[in-house]
């Protein structure tokens, strides 16, 4: 007898295969006698390792070993020999569209994700704008099981159940946290410029909060030749931050911070996605980009998303294109205050 075995395609990008966790992991939950294999790029392996018993993850090197169309039909046939039943594309782009057809030829069950274009570009027009909430990215990974047979109904808390990461893994200045002690993250870049709070802003943000709670740990959470080059400079400044990246040498590790940071402030970025698997409360800030278009991080609540209402916003789904003003204003006209104030009620209320 053939069991169920499912192939779930989620290429990139880190906050879009962030968003598959929950529904898989309940998923698993609901059907453990079914097999689920992950196929997604070797940064996502650590998202899914220990998520459940029936729960496999498989690499896809799209740059070298499957790359172009040679590539995906070596991929395709180590698929087939996996012995799959049923095909779900979280991702439905040129890829994944390639190996759909070819497992449609076959005999499986195969269904894709709905991207709602049409709703999104009514949401980006300038003219006729309507501000309508989209379904959410969950919302349409979950329709895709469904039409495969396989209902879900979400169970998700944490990707560490229900406590937090164990800060013994981690190098010795993050291996305590008092039961009184304040830690505040901070993402404060993201891939695209209409995403990205001004630096200079989000310095007097991290000013205000070190000013407002003196004992409190910033932890800066980011990597690469800006943040090297930035968080340097304000730890500096602000001897309470910390520059995570110098410490955490795996994405697991800053999972693991995450769980135990009180308040997250993230841009539309992986990270806010990366906070909200750990049941961390994150104040998101919203630039060219908009909740409404499905994106707004697990659970967390529409109240601790910062964004202006300006007759021109959202101009994009996913901030990658230029501003229309040429002045960002979306980004440059909200006060710092208002961040510091938001991130204070929330440390107030938890």
């Amino acid at each position: 007898m053939r069991h169920d075995h499912i192939l779930i395609i989620r290429f990139s990008s880190l906050g879009d295969v962030a968003m598959t966790v929950p529904v898989v992991y309940s998923l698993a939950r609901q059907y453990p006698d079914v097999r689920i294999t992950m196929l997604s790029r070797p940064f996502a392996r650590q998202l899914f390792e220990g998520l459940a018993p029936n729960v496999n993850f498989m690499e896809a090197d799209l740059k070298t070993e499957y790359h172009g169309v040679k590539g995906l039909n070596t991929l395709y046939r180590r698929l087939v020999a996996k012995q799959f039943t049923h095909i779900a594309d979280l991702h439905n782009v040129l890829r994944s569209e390639y190996l759909r057809i070819r497992f449609n030829l076959g005999r499986y069950r195969v269904e894709h994700i709905n991207k709602n274009r049409k709703g999104r570009r009514k949401l980006v027009s300038q003219n006729n704008k309507q501000l309508v909430q989209q379904p959410t990215s969950i919302q349409n990974y979950l329709d895709v099981f469904e039409r495969l047979g396989f209902p879900v109904k979400l169970e998700f808390k944490s990707i560490f159940g229900e406590g937090k990461g164990s800060l013994m893994q981690l190098p010795p200045i993050f291996d305590t946290k008092e039961d009184d002690e304040l830690w505040i993250g901070i993402a404060p870049f993201a891939a695209h410029e209409g995403k990205i709070y001004p630096p200079e802003k989000m310095l007097e943000v991290i000013r205000q909060l070190a000013a407002t709670h003196p004992k409190a740990r910033l932890l800066l959470f980011g990597r690469g030749p800006r943040e090297d080059e930035l968080f340097s400079s304000w730890c500096h400044e602000v001897p309470q931050c910390i520059y995570v990246g110098l410490y955490a040498e795996t994405l697991k590790d800053e999972l693991i911070l995450m769980s135990h940071v009180n308040v997250m402030l993230s841009m539309d970025s992986a990270n806010m996605h990366l906070a909200s698997l750990t049941g961390t409360p994150v104040i998101s800030v919203w630039g060219a980009t908009h909740p409404f278009a499905g994106f707004k991080g697990f659970q967390q609540s529409m109240d601790n998303a910062i964004q202006l209402d300006l007759p021109c916003r959202p101009c994009s789904i996913y901030g990658n294109k230029p501003c229309l003003r040429g002045d960002y204003a979306c980004l440059n006209d909200i006060d710092p205050k208002t961040i510091v104030e938001k991130i204070n009620k929330v440390l107030t209320n938890n």
